[in-house]
Order: C-alpha cells, then structure tokens, then sequence
C-alpha cells in the first residue's frame, strides 16, 4: 500500500514491559443516567485529558494501569481509564455483557471535561469509532488499539493485502489465564473458572462479520487518528480504510505480536506505549 500519511514501524524491540514509576492511582465511582455504577482511576493532575477504554473481559487496571501506559502517559496529562460497565470493579447489569459508549460520555460530563485524547483497545476501540459518530468535537485524537474501522465497500475489500498468517507462542497462555481470571471475577470459585478455561473458545469469525460495520464518514472528520495492532492481529484488515480516508492517520505494526501479547504486562513491547505518547504529545494543541 502507497499511503499519504501512513506509517507501518516494524522494529522488534523485545518483550519487555515498560518501566515507568508508578504513582497510585486515584479511584472513584459515578452513575449514569440508568443508574449503573461505574468505577475509574485517575493519575496525573497536569495537561489535557486522555480517556483510556479497555477490552472485552478486560478492566482499566489490566489494560492500561499494570503495564505502565496510563503511568507514561501522565507525565504530562490528566489521564481517564474507566472500568467499562459489566466489567471490573464497575457494575455488571448484564453478566459477560459489553461497555457501553454512552458511558463514556457521561463520564467525560460528570467530570466536565470539554475535550480529550481517546484510546481504546479492541472493545474499548469499537467505543472508539461510536464516539467518532456520537461526540466528534470532543475528541482531540482517536487512538485505536488491537482494532482499527473496517472497509464497507466490497471493491476495497477485495483489495486489502493479506496479513501476516501466525501467532505469538505466548497467546495460548495469556487467553487461558485471562479466561480464569475474568471467571473468577464474576464469582467462579477456582475449580470452575479451571474447568471453563479448559474449554476450547469458539472459532473466531473473521474481522468483517465480528459486528455491523459502522456508519462513519471518516472523510469529513478532521482528527488526527492512530492504530496499534500485533503483526498476527490482522492489521490491514483492521486499518485498511483508515489509511484510506483519514487525513492524519498513523499506523503502528508491532512485530511477532498478537491480539492479546500486544496490550498484557510482560509481553506488551515498548514500541507501544512510545508510539501511542509521541503521538498524543505531537497533537496536544498549542497554548
């Protein structure tokens, strides 16, 4: 692909889980206007706002407190990372049930906060894009991890370049623990949450039939956008269109990488949390 503003970096920096000092989190709750509560964690006290949004079965402090991102990036902002609801320690009306975009949106009004940097990954990401459609204004960049806007148009599909077949040996482990973890949280005793972990997942469909696609006219947005996806995750599927359409699009590939060694503490690569902070720095507005 020839792109105008694309970038594909593909330096394999190791492994290793970024190193920041940590500062404790401040952590409160707010409920939304159908009386869900929802639980969020604060760090830094300086600089424009970044809203972090977590996965599927994930929570704020697996996805971005525990493997330093939310750390690096309040060297120089106020950073935002909700638990979604029916996940974490927030509230969970519907058990195994997905976040909610609108919560998002009032938790950015609870705390009046007028404009922000967003990022979410995968789930967080799909949040992403229905903020793009629901409060453009208020997003000073969007930022997309393990995910990215699907094409609509069935010419440019058949035109995506394939992506790399493979997987981080390391996956398997992460989805097994993860599974235990996420049951358990949900009031699986051990036993249990062991025994649901031991059952294959289900075959993972492909990339364009995982949801509807979104309606969104990226060409008539004017925000700087970003995708970090893992070199087996399917990145060109995932960014094809918005290398496409976005007018400041950058594209960040992490090689040897998959959906969930990516984004996990110990497997996550620097080149991650670097690229996503150069990038909210360089579109922070000018004073």
């Amino acid at each position: 692909m020839i792109g105008r503003t694309i970038l594909s970096i593909a330096v394999c920096l190791g492994i290793a889980s970024v190193c920041v000092a940590q500062e404790n989190p401040r952590e409160a709750d707010f409920k939304t206007s159908d009386g869900v509560r929802i639980h969020y964690y604060m760090l830094g006290t300086k600089g424009t706002p970044v809203v972090l949004i977590h996965g599927y079965t994930g929570s704020a402090k697996g996805n971005w407190i525990d493997n330093g991102i939310a750390a690096e990036l309040a060297k120089n902002h106020q950073v935002i990372a909700l638990d979604c609801r029916n996940h974490g320690k927030s509230e969970k009306p519907q058990l195994n049930g997905p976040g909610k975009a609108q919560d998002v949106v009032e938790l950015m009004d609870y705390l009046k906060i007028q404009k922000a940097h967003v990022h979410g990954y995968s789930m967080g990401g799909a949040i992403t894009a229905q903020l793009l459609t629901m409060i453009p204004g208020r997003m000073i960049t969007a930022a997309f991890g393990g995910s990215g806007i699907i094409e609509t148009d069935p010419e440019w599909i058949a035109k995506i370049p394939a992506d790399k077949q493979g997987r981080d040996p390391a996956e398997d482990t992460l989805s097994h623990n993860l599974r235990i973890h996420h049951a358990m949280d949900n009031g699986m005793t051990r036993e249990e949450a062991d025994k649901l972990a031991a059952t294959p997942p289900a075959a993972r469909p492909p990339a364009s039939a995982q949801r509807p696609a979104l309606q969104i006219e990226l060409t008539k947005l004017d925000i700087p956008m970003l995708a970090i996806n893992g070199e087996y995750d399917r990145p060109l599927v995932k960014t094809h269109r918005l290398w496409r359409e976005v007018k400041d699009f950058t594209n960040v590939i992490l090689p040897g990488k998959s959906h969930l060694s990516a984004i996990v503490n110990g497997y996550m690569p620097r080149l991650y949390v670097d690229s996503l902070a150069a990038f909210i720095n360089s579109h922070d507005p000018k004073p």
